[in-house]
């Protein structure tokens, strides 16, 4: 028989229960087997190796100087394989360095509160956390998981939707007692705004005008490069800005900032995602439990701001 075709560690596993119970009888009830068989695997086993391991008659058991020698291995081997099968086991226990890298204000308003709550339910975690607006490539800076917010770049990444966030265009109250709100569109021309100056920023803003959609120019007097910023700069009084509703839903709903230009509004959302590398289903059990809590914890279900839709991982479409 070739050796592939042959169950060893089952062998060893019966050899060693039969020397540990003192016969063929005790060790095939333990087993579950029938005496007969376990009599013919040892037989077997003995014809394969050449050599008489059990010295057996009616009253009497003893092993050979082979079979002690080969029960002494068999102890060893079984022993490594359940070291083996507890190392895995423990792989699947959540545990070791995360590195999670997040644009600022999901990373401020969303993730950074959670922190505590998600250490305590995972002890065994040690969390490692940037925050920066800048586009990484998760290999080059060994990150785990990246939160990205926005269109998404065809990648070999994963990626698993933790929500989506309707725009809106906002003003402080101290600006708005300055100059009257735009009651259309066209009136952005008359207005201080705050806009990027990211790459991949647009120098337009979307809006719905007689049942189309039209993009008109917007020119900020103050350009920032994040959107922590440009909230910053709004909550100031600096002029207008447009922002996904996750990040200024609180503000909102303070009175800080007031939704303007409502009535034109297309609708458009900022898909939130978050990004990792695995295929499979094979991540690391820190991986999963993270992005896992994150669709389950993460308050981006807020009334009116941000839709929770929680989706099997997919392939990601951004780098």
């Amino acid at each position: 028989m070739p050796r592939s075709e042959i169950n060893r560690s089952g062998e060893m596993e019966v050899f060693a229960r039969v020397v540990a119970l003192g016969g063929f009888s005790p060790a095939a009830r333990a087993l579950r087997m029938t005496p007969s068989a376990v009599s013919k695997l040892v037989a077997r086993l003995e014809a394969r190796l050449g050599v008489r391991l059990i010295v057996r008659s009616t009253r009497k058991f003893m092993l050979t100087e082979e079979g002690t020698t080969f029960h002494m291995h068999a102890l060893r081997v079984l022993a490594d394989l359940d070291e083996a099968e507890r190392a895995v086991a423990a792989c699947q226990i959540p545990r070791g360095r995360l590195r999670v890298n997040t644009n600022v204000p999901f990373g401020r308003h969303h993730l950074l509160p959670l922190v505590p709550r998600f250490t305590r339910a995972h002890p065994g975690v040690e969390l490692d956390i940037t925050l920066s607006d800048a586009v990484i490539d998760l290999m080059d800076e060994r990150a785990d998981v990246a939160i990205r917010v926005g269109p998404m770049r065809p990648s070999q990444l994963m990626a698993r939707k933790l929500g989506e966030s309707r725009m809106a265009i906002v003003a402080a109250p101290a600006y708005l007692g300055r100059r009257p709100a735009p009651a259309h569109p066209d009136d952005l021309s008359g207005h201080d705004l705050v806009t990027f100056n990211f790459i991949r920023h647009s120098d337009s803003w979307p809006f719905l005008i007689d049942g189309r959609r039209h993009e008109l120019p917007a020119h900020g007097r103050a350009t920032v490069g994040d959107g922590e910023s440009a909230r910053e700069l709004a909550l100031a009084g600096q002029g207008l800005t447009r922002l996904a509703l996750f990040h200024i839903g609180p503000d909102i709903a303070a009175g800080r900032l007031v939704p303007v230009l409502e009535p034109f509004n297309p609708g458009d959302v900022e898909e939130i995602h978050a990004v990792y590398v695995g295929h499979g289903g094979k991540l690391p059990a820190r991986v999963r439990a993270f992005i896992d809590f994150l669709v389950a914890e993460a308050d981006l279900g807020r009334p009116a701001t941000v839709r929770q839709e929680a989706q099997t991982a997919m392939p990601a479409t951004a780098s």
